[in-house]
């Protein structure tokens, strides 16, 4: 499989208060999402790990086979590429130890977001990728979107 090279940002550091659409695939793109067991221990550890990292989890989809996070940095120790490492680090290590199977690609995607317009447009994209892939008719419907500092009523409201 041929990977791209993923371009980060030049001049820009990836720390501090800035927010951030991110995607994560599992290890060949395989459908580990589809137990709510798994989701739930998933999504736990990155809400774990946001928090300890200085970042908060404003919007999160996991889809069978990736996972969709919109993150904000909470002050100038938020270091995104640390938060990355360190969330995929724990989340992989607990697969491992249930499945002992690999869950995620190496490389990762993001999106530096720059305005709260960029925000409410990929929340509208993160709810209403299930409602894309035929998974529910409504994002609501959906049992695995959430957010890490809203209500349910106030993230659709969001999108």
């Amino acid at each position: 499989m041929a990977y791209r090279t993923i371009r980060r940002l030049r001049g820009f550091d990836y720390a501090g208060i800035h927010r951030y659409f991110l995607t994560w695939c599992t290890h060949a793109r395989e459908r580990l999402f589809e137990d709510a067991d798994v989701v739930e221990s998933v999504v736990g550890q990155i809400l774990r790990t946001a928090s300890s990292e200085h970042f908060s989890i404003l919007a999160y989809c996991v889809m069978p086979d990736h996972v969709h996070l919109i993150v904000e940095g909470g002050d100038e120790r938020a270091d995104l590429r640390r938060f990355v490492q360190h969330a995929k680090q724990a989340t992989g290590y607990a697969y491992r130890r249930r499945t002992s199977r690999r869950l995620w690609q190496r490389r990762y995607y993001e999106r530096v977001i720059r305005d709260d317009e960029g925000t409410r447009a990929y929340v509208r994209y993160l709810l209403g990728n299930p409602v894309r892939a035929g998974l529910a008719r409504v994002p609501r419907d959906y049992p695995f979107v959430g957010s890490g500092v809203w209500t349910i009523d106030e993230l659709l409201a969001h999108g």
